[in-house]
């Protein structure tokens, strides 16, 4: 079973509170999604450890219920 939008931003913010998070359908299946995540739990942290930090987040549903997702990680400006 495929996860929806909401889902997936829960669960992420469950991990990063203060957040700015973006979801997307990328081709309209439920399956493919992006994200973009801005946070300041990412300071000091490489593209790679961020990226760890929010398949963490997402407690192992990466590559099973949520099939594929494309990150995009940042820091407040």
């Amino acid at each position: 079973m495929a996860m929806n939008a909401a889902d997936i931003e829960a669960l992420i913010r469950e991990s990063f509170p203060d957040a700015k998070i973006a979801i997307e359908d990328m081709v309209g299946d439920g399956d493919h999604w992006s994200a973009t995540i801005e946070s300041a739990a990412f300071i000091g942290r490489s593209r790679v450890q961020q990226h760890q930090m929010v398949y963490a987040a997402l407690k192992g549903r990466v590559g099973g219920e949520l099939h594929a997702l494309a990150l995009q990680t940042s820091v407040p400006k």
